[in-house]
């Protein structure tokens, strides 16, 4: 598979790291692209590839198999539509939009491509991916209840400071993939409430979010999400779960380990995600996420399947976001929309 990033920013480098690292397994960087000629120069050189300013002009020449987006989101609704254009099948960074008219008008125009994914890489990190397997084989019975916590004191500002002018900060950014999350672990979500807080007086968007989630197969999830908690042991930039179920529960703590109980059964796994050569503590447990998911994008594109996290699949996930906002708003409840209800 022949790839092609668009984006060369702090993000991206992971995501160049990961195709470099999948070069043994059938994936061949073709080209890089960013408005910054520095930028795009500076990863054209490191990951020896061709670099472009122009994405258009790199897709024309450079002909990929696959367009990897890695730019913020106000700009995805054009790469998206240039990749589409072209026949090319592209992954794109999440959130599809900052809001949810343009999450569906991207949604809608990908409707029709043969592979079009979003790179929601929480799900693909490995301790919760061991957790979701924990959960899909039955190790707590039928699930009744989730809790997902994500509240952290680091600065997010310092490496990302343009999200301080963000209107919509903490559930656009982190909060999607708490519920996205949800989602995998749950299933989908008929009912929504949401109250936000926003603690810091130097963003522009809610800082913190407290969402409960009703599940169409009965179970309840409560997600917590904060850019500005004072923590005594601050396990950023982890994400902390514990799903019951009638049958036992399992709990992922910092540092990758899982506590489950299965019936009269108890014990420990230790889930971490591996330290690789160009990962760092603490961003590794994210970091080797794309990894993950970009091995799992090569492989469904060789058997000819989308990706778990098609474009099709995350609208979901956007609508969940859309309803918090609005239930935050409101005060009240809301029903987010339904798959059948997004043609």
């Amino acid at each position: 598979m022949r790839v092609a990033v668009i984006g060369c920013g702090f993000y991206a480098q992971n995501h160049l790291n990961a195709w470099r690292d999948l070069a043994a397994e059938g994936a061949e960087l073709v080209g890089v692209c960013d408005r910054d000629a520095q930028k795009a120069e500076a990863a054209g050189a490191a990951f020896a590839a061709p670099w472009f300013t122009d994405a258009a002009r790199m897709i024309d020449e450079i002909e990929p198999d696959l367009v990897d987006i890695v730019t913020r989101h106000d700009t995805h609704a054009e790469l998206v539509a240039l990749a589409l254009d072209r026949g090319r099948a592209l992954m794109v960074q999440k959130p599809l939009a900052g809001d949810w008219q343009h999450s569906l008008a991207v949604a809608r125009a990908a409707a029709g491509a043969t592979f079009a994914g979003v790179h929601e890489n929480f799900r693909f990190q490995s301790p919760i991916l061991r957790l979701r397997r924990l959960v899909a084989d039955g190790a707590v019975g039928a699930p009744l209840a989730a809790r997902i916590r994500f509240a952290t004191g680091y600065d997010v500002f310092r490496a990302q400071p343009y999200l301080r002018e963000e209107a919509r900060l903490v559930i656009l950014d982190v909060g999607s993939h708490m519920l996205d999350l949800a989602r995998a672990l749950m299933g989908e979500v008929v009912r929504l409430t949401c109250e936000t807080q926003k603690r810091r007086d130097d963003t522009k968007g809610e800082d913190t979010a407290f969402m409960l989630l009703r599940h169409g197969a009965g179970g309840v999830t409560r997600i917590e999400c904060s850019f500005h908690s004072r923590v005594h042991r601050d396990s950023f930039p982890e994400t902390l779960i514990e799903v019951e179920g009638d049958a036992g529960v399992a709990t992922l703590h910092a540092g990758g380990r899982i506590e489950v109980t299965s019936g009269p059964l108890t014990w420990t796994e230790e889930a971490s995600a591996p330290l690789l050569a160009w990962t760092e503590r603490p961003w590794h447990v994210t970091q080797e996420s794309v990894l993950q998911l970009n091995r799992h994008v090569l492989c469904a594109w060789r058997e000819g399947r989308a990706p778990e996290t098609a474009i099709s699949d995350n609208i979901l996930t956007c609508a969940l976001v859309e309803a918090a906002y609005r239930s935050a708003a409101s005060g009240e409840a809301v029903v987010p929309p339904a798959a059948g209800d997004l043609q």
